[in-house]
């Protein structure tokens, strides 16, 4: 959104600086993203005038600007003499969009340029330089070169899109005084020509028609405000609809009312109708897209774009002005779905004032017949104008509870009223109606949100007047497994909640839920898995040269397309070595168990079983598990199938964990307070023969079980025998209460023996 400094004026009295006003937006919430004060030629003598050697027409001029000293400019025009008082472009002035910059000119350096009057756009001669009059101050600007405002809006706030609405905010955040204009509306008045509405996306559709105008160009006023903001003056009722469309926010369309037969038509196109745009481009509408139409055919597509045939010429005689308010989805869907995006669409699909289309019709009916003559032979009306104003309960006290800012009731009034907003007391409940172009203002935070946003964001700390507390237990779920994750060398991963069906159906039998108007063809699901964007993302990384990857994410999956139907996900991978090379050690390849331990760490010490069986269809079916807690299956673990590697173009193994929904992951056990013991840790080995299918942790749960003074168990060697059992060495560490006897120490040991034997079917070697 662009305006120029003295337009804005037209609505705020201010002494402030450009620069203050764009301070002021950016703090307020309206980030101006450039302030252009453009430099203007100014008057400047011509003290002395040689002419360039071997040239015919270039002469080398020193002239007098007001600067200390004279200025060097070499000149083509043939005016050009001592004592001519002309316009002198400096260095950094734009000019016919180019800048002017200090060079050498056949060798000669030239500070500038001598204007003529084409080139400034102030008249049609191009013959020389500008001849200025004698008592022409030297120094002085020889034109208005308008500052410009250039600012990024959000989508929520539509007001902006109109110099009123950022006058307004501007007022209430104390750097002006709000001029509020003196709009009007227009009578009605019989025409034989009416408005039928045959749809529900349009409920108001106002016109006025003109005519006998003789088409001019538009006041200089107008025409260099359009110019300063990139919209290239073309004539008085073109100009018109395009300064309204910025000036208030209601977009505009004027028709040539000769080329127009019979009634005006608003209506659902039909499946296959055409329609020529006003750049002359065919389209092939469907049944969604909203039309203007007359006797003979479509005029324009609602709210997008104008057509070729009823648009306004420079032979235009007689014009219709078209102003309406038209559903935000129907255009913003018709404007995608054809590809053009344009002032108009870009403020109905966000949102305009449905109330204002009778006084932007009235303000751009004047402003046609101030520059090009005519009179109104007509005005109508179809549908009705809508009552969109609603009321919000409020509370004073609400401002102080979400902020902390004790801002006085009668402080808050006045902002509110500032921003043009109706409010009604009763005691201490107040009723808010927010204006009209405020769609985006519905509940009661949004009304502490606008009090904050013009107080200022940066006073907040120092009026807060929370008081600190000491700090509460942090018990975030999510951020305690990230964190427990990120500790064991995993990076986060952050993908978009959609997904791609091509590689879902690769992933798993499970339906994908398709999006009906993807942003992108690769993202045409709604995911229902993480490791589809994960293995993405390790193919584009592996592309790039970097094949070592180790990464989670945890976010939401979706089973459908119902509001409750989606849950949260851990998905985990890991995939080429586990560190750089280097002299001080052999890294290695990631395995299974590498992410069989990053689940590990996830179940908090608790017990579990692992089952090899059913393999998804993501798996390598002999390198797989699936962690179980009874019947209920917790996480699975596995290698990437090299099948799916394949289709996906990933050249390295990747090792993967899922737990499909951490609502299964067991609670954290409760920390006891640690009883450190007055007596030295003992250790003992155990060596036992076991079943070839007999999984080592078994034998360590067992051993840990057999005495509450066992306090960890890890096995450090294991090997299979000829006979096809399997040799599996534990170490335990006790750490005794009390003094415990030799008597004792061998009571344990035989209990761990005993219950080790009879878990795992297993028998102590040399026994």
């Amino acid at each position: 959104m662009k305006w120029t400094f003295d337009w804005l004026q037209d609505y705020l009295k201010t002494s402030a600086s450009a620069q203050d006003v764009a301070d002021t937006l950016t703090r307020t919430g309206l980030e101006v993203e450039d302030l252009i004060i453009p430099t203007a030629p100014v008057a400047a003598r011509i003290i002395k005038c040689d002419a360039m050697p071997d040239s015919d027409h270039l002469h080398i001029l020193q002239v007098d600007d007001g600067a200390d000293a004279p200025r060097q400019v070499v000149c083509g025009a043939s005016n050009a003499r001592v004592g001519l008082i002309s316009a002198l472009a400096r260095p950094g002035c734009v000019i016919q969009g180019h800048e002017i910059k200090a060079g050498k000119l056949r060798g000669v350096m030239s500070n500038g340029m001598m204007c003529s009057g084409a080139e400034l756009g102030v008249n049609d001669d191009n013959s020389g330089i500008m001849e200025l009059p004698a008592d022409t101050v030297i120094g002085a600007p020889v034109m208005d070169m308008p500052t410009v405002f250039d600012a990024g809006i959000t989508p929520n706030r539509p007001d902006y899109l109109a110099v009123r609405g950022v006058a307004r905010d501007l007022a209430a955040a104390g750097i002006g005084e709000y001029i509020a204009p003196h709009d009007e509306t227009l009578e009605l008045k019989q025409t034989s020509r009416n408005v039928i509405i045959k749809t529900d996306k349009c409920p108001v559709y106002q016109f006025c028609e003109i005519s006998n105008i003789t088409v001019r160009p538009s006041d200089k006023k107008i025409a260099t405000r359009l110019a300063a903001i990139g919209i290239n003056p073309k004539n008085a009722p073109i100009d018109a609809t395009n300064y309204i469309c910025y000036d208030m926010a209601q977009p505009m369309h004027c028709f040539d009312a000769d080329a127009v037969h019979g009634n005006i038509i608003v209506r659902m196109a039909e499946n296959g109708e055409k329609f020529t745009d006003l750049f002359g481009h065919e389209h092939e509408l469907t049944e969604n897209d909203m039309v203007i139409t007359d006797n003979d055919g479509i005029l324009a597509l609602a709210g997008v774009i104008g057509g070729a045939r009823g648009a306004t010429t420079d032979a235009t005689k007689n014009v219709i002005l078209e102003s309406a308010y038209f559903n935000p989805v129907s255009v913003r869907k018709s404007a995608k779905r054809i590809g053009t995006s344009t002032d108009a669409s870009y403020r109905y699909e966000r949102g305009i004032d449905p109330t204002i289309t009778g006084i932007a019709l009235a303000r751009a009916a004047r402003i046609i017949m101030d520059a090009c003559g005519g009179e109104i032979t007509g005005v109508g009306i179809a549908g009705k104008i809508p009552d969109c104003a609603h009321e919000i309960k409020y509370s004073p006290n609400l401002f102080l509870a979400k902020t902390g800012i004790d801002m006085p009731a009668e402080t808050q009034r006045e902002i509110f009223e500032q921003l043009g907003f109706k409010v009604s007391v009763s005691g201490n409940t107040w009723k808010i109606t927010p204006r009209a172009a405020r769609v985006d203002i519905t509940i009661p935070e949004n009304l502490v949100a606008e009090l904050l946003r013009i107080y200022g964001y940066d006073k907040l700390a120092a009026a807060s007047t929370h008081t600190p507390t000491a700090a509460a237990v942090h018990n975030d779920f999510y951020l305690n497994t990230k964190s427990e994750l990120a500790a064991r060398g995993l990076y986060e991963a952050k993908s978009f909640g959609f997904g791609n069906s091509r590689v879902e159906k690769l992933l798993s039998d499970k339906p994908s839920v398709t999006v009906a108007n993807p942003i992108i063809a690769d993202m045409d699901t709604v995911r229902n898995s993480l490791l589809g964007n994960l293995l993405q993302f390790i193919a584009n990384n592996e592309k790039r040269g970097y094949a070592d990857l180790a990464m989670f994410e945890l976010g939401t999956v979706f089973d459908g397309d119902t509001p409750n139907a989606q849950h949260t996900q851990i998905c985990i991978v890991r995939t080429g070595a586990n560190g750089p090379r280097h002299w001080s050690g052999r890294n290695r390849a990631y395995d299974i168990y590498d992410v069989k331990a990053d689940l590990i760490a996830l179940m908090h010490g608790q017990r579990f079983t692992v089952s090899t069986e059913n393999a998804p269809q993501w798996a390598h079916p002999f390198r797989y598990g699936a962690i179980y807690q009874g019947k209920k299956k917790i996480a699975e673990f596995g290698e990437l199938s090299p099948m799916v590697a394949r289709a996906l173009k990933i050249k390295t193994n990747v090792m993967v964990a899922i737990v499909d929904d951490v609502a299964n992951l067991p609670a954290p056990r409760k920390q006891r307070e640690v009883q450190l013991s007055d007596f030295q840790p003992i250790s003992r080995d155990f060596a036992f023969i076991v079943d070839g299918d007999t999984p080592a942790e078994k034998l360590v749960s067992a051993a840990r079980s057999a005495d509450k003074r066992i306090t960890d168990a890890v096995v450090f060697d294991a090997f299979n025998m000829p006979d096809g059992n399997k040799s599996i060495a534990i170490a335990i560490t006790i750490v005794p209460t009390d003094n415990m006897s030799d008597a004792d120490l061998i009571a344990l040991q035989n209990a761990v023996i005993k219950n080790v034997e009879t878990a795992c079917n297993a028998r102590i070697r040399d026994k």
